[in-house]
């Protein structure tokens, strides 16, 4: 890759080195003082500004040096003298230790090298980034659209992009991506359209699978369809009533975590504190929502592997309708919830009180008979033990590779949780385990989300005694907030939450307006569907099904 010359920028001269928490900054420093041209101010981690043709080296070094390992999350950005592609990179093991590195490219030739020889996860980052935004990655393996029609003219997050343009889609024929000279001489490929529209893919999914004889032999996720530029929606909305909406937009199966992880990221730019007792309301409610993901998750998978409607599915649904009918009463709806608020939560428990506290506490006394249940007629299962176990392998270091987290990402025994890693709300106050399985298969991520479905109840009860036992004249929901909120311009952050699917994370950069310049979602969907073909090659269709559904993904989520 030939030298690019690199945008002037200003550099904050009064810049803190001082951090209470997360990596030594002086050792960072030391480690990339030769390629290190700037620095930046980020609220969440110390940023390094580099050159776009070291990309490469400094991940790499930061990888195997200082042990950052997880990729995670790739931001793309134009401003009026430059673009910037932003790599944040922390660590599976110590979540606190962040570090963003800040690449500016001119606006004549956007180029940066690519990250994927050392992340495979930065494939499909960088594929969006130039989708959206109009980056190229020099050393990307397949630089081509990924949300948007090939045939698509500009780039939606660009600014001179014209809204108002005409767009002309054309259809694509789909060619066998097995070369002939790639096949076995005594045996013929098969492409195989799985999807776009078929129960067994979660909602639009097109999996082009190549098959020889009944064994997969390639498998390209092909994404998109129901991208609907969540992010430019958000850019133009305002931080105080219309960003966080949206968001149940998302993953709309478990979607209060996704209310967090906006309202945490806005909170971080506008400095904006959270009363303690509002905190415990966030964190109660956003385990029933995770309760709600796991249900659906567990009933849903049990049909992808073996058709059990009568049973399982039955009977998840019927134990999500009662956190369902919970969750109704204490926000007011039973599925855009919009309960989060910056600083808080909208309002406090339903009157009477403590007829909802009962409610609750109900459901959590009847919960083990039902996780029972589940393991009769799920785990124990013959045909799902069969279906599941030593199928659908994805090894800890290839999880790592593709940025996995959440159940995927510990039921390959990678112990990787932001409510105890990176904690927020009153998660860090109470008691409660990280679940993780060893056996990386189908089999384990299951078993992590039955376990985590205790857990959750383990949580909401702490959280109900705190409740009940809260002195009246103290249960503040919502600090102050100003009706218009503009943080300082150029302020930049990236948050993130523990969702029932893994890590989702928000970046944001301020521009002194009451929207954000910049928003950034980094789903776990998106980054545990990249794997998928890890997981699936040299198995049976069958067992790539349940490999997908044992993803839990959802297309909201992915495509945005």
């Amino acid at each position: 890759m030939s030298e690019t010359p690199v945008p002037e920028r200003e550099i904050d001269p009064e810049y803190d080195h001082r951090r209470e928490e997360g990596v030594e900054e002086s050792v960072l420093e030391s480690l990339l003082d030769e390629y290190m041209i700037g620095r930046d101010e980020h609220e969440n981690a110390p940023a390094f500004v580099i050159r776009p043709d070291d990309v490469q080296e400094v991940i790499r070094l930061l990888r195997d040096e200082a042990g950052f390992d997880h990729l995670s999350c790739l931001t793309a950005q134009q401003y009026q003298d430059r673009y910037e592609s932003i790599v944040h990179v922390t660590k599976y093991d110590q979540r606190t230790h962040e570090v963003t590195l800040v690449v500016p490219l001119p606006t004549d030739d956007p180029t940066c090298e690519s990250a994927e020889p050392v992340f495979r996860t930065a494939d499909w980052h960088e594929r969006e980034a130039f989708d959206l935004v109009g980056i190229d990655y020099d050393g990307h393996p397949d630089l081509r659209r990924i949300l948007l029609p090939e045939s698509w003219q500009g780039h939606p997050l660009a600014l001179e992009y014209d809204q108002n343009k005409p767009q002309i889609v054309r259809y694509a024929e789909h060619v066998n991506p097995l070369q002939a000279a790639h096949r076995d001489r005594e045996s013929e490929t098969m492409l195989l359209n799985i999807g776009p529209h078929h129960p067994a893919t979660h909602g639009v999914l097109h999996l082009e699978t190549v098959l020889d004889g009944e064994t997969v032999a390639d498998v390209r996720p092909d994404i998109g369809y129901l991208h609907r530029c969540e992010e430019q929606m958000c850019q133009n909305g305002t931080y105080r009533h219309q960003i966080i909406p949206y968001s149940n937009r998302w993953d709309y199966t478990a979607n209060l975590p996704n209310e967090w992880a906006v309202a945490r990221a806005i909170e971080d730019i506008a400095d904006i504190e959270v009363p303690a007792y509002a905190q415990v309301l966030r964190t109660m409610a956003t385990e029933f929502g995770r309760l709600l993901g796991h249900f659906l998750a567990l009933a849903t998978f049990a049909l992808d592997v073996y058709g059990d409607f009568t049973a399982i599915f039955q009977y998840a649904m019927r134990d999500r309708e009662v956190v369902q009918d919970i969750l109704e009463d204490l926000t007011g709806q039973r599925m855009m919830f919009y309960f989060f608020r910056l600083g808080g939560v909208c309002w406090d428990l339903p009157e009477p009180r403590e007829e909802f506290v009962e409610h609750c506490r109900d459901f959590l006394d009847e919960l083990p008979a039902k996780v029972d249940e589940y393991h009769d007629l799920l785990t124990g299962n013959e045909i799902f033990q069969v279906r599941t176990v030593d199928t659908g392998i994805l090894e800890p270091e290839v999880a790592k590779q593709y940025g996995c987290t959440g159940p995927v990402a510990r039921g390959s025994g990678i112990e990787y949780d932001l409510r105890r890693d990176d904690p927020y709300g009153y998660y860090e106050n109470l008691e409660w385990d990280v679940v993780t399985e060893v056996g990386c298969d189908n089999y384990s991520r299951v078993l992590v989300r039955m376990r985590e479905v205790e857990e959750s109840a383990k949580i909401i009860e702490q959280c109900l005694d705190l409740i009940e036992d809260w002195p009246e004249d103290e249960r503040t929901v919502q600090s102050n907030v100003p009706r218009t909120l503009k943080p300082d311009a150029d302020t930049e952050t990236y948050r993130a939450v523990e969702s029932a699917k893994g890590e989702l994370g928000i970046y944001i950069r301020s521009d002194g307006s009451n929207s954000p310049a910049r928003f950034k979602i980094r789903s776990p969907c998106f980054h545990n569907l990249s794997a998928l073909p890890e997981m699936a090659e040299d198995e049976y269709v069958p067992d790539l099904i349940a490999s997908l559904g044992s993803l839990d993904i959802v297309l909201g989520s992915v495509d945005r």
